[in-house]
């Protein structure tokens, strides 16, 4: 088995350059024009529309991988003890006399 991907792994290149020139332009955008960091009454947070959903489609054209360095970091932090057990239940204790409905002087 190999470990490049196969061919239909790929996302089609046309779509992937397309999407990466808005994730970009996005991107630049937010960061030198200031108007771009603001809010708009139609669409709402524009750093949202202009560079966070285009970088979301990116990543999604990658089938969600994660990076590989994140993943052995988080595998090299695994405890290694027995898993952790429920402690027994306490026993259940009687139950208390309702004392609303006596009238004082009553025992109880």
């Amino acid at each position: 088995m190999s470990s490049s991907p196969r061919s239909s792994d790929r996302p089609d290149p046309r779509v992937l350059r397309c999407v990466r020139q808005g994730a970009l332009a996005g991107l630049a955008l937010v960061l030198v024009w200031p108007a771009a960091r603001g809010h708009s009454e139609w669409i709402g947070w524009l750093p949202l529309w202009l560079a966070g959903m285009p970088l979301m489609a990116w990543w999604s054209l990658h089938r969600f991988r994660l990076p590989l360095t994140g993943l052995l970091a988080r595998s090299a932090r695994r405890r290694r003890g027995p898993q952790a057990r429920r402690r027994s239940r306490p026993l259940a204790r009687p139950a208390r006399p309702d004392l609303r409905h006596v009238s004082r002087g009553q025992p109880v």
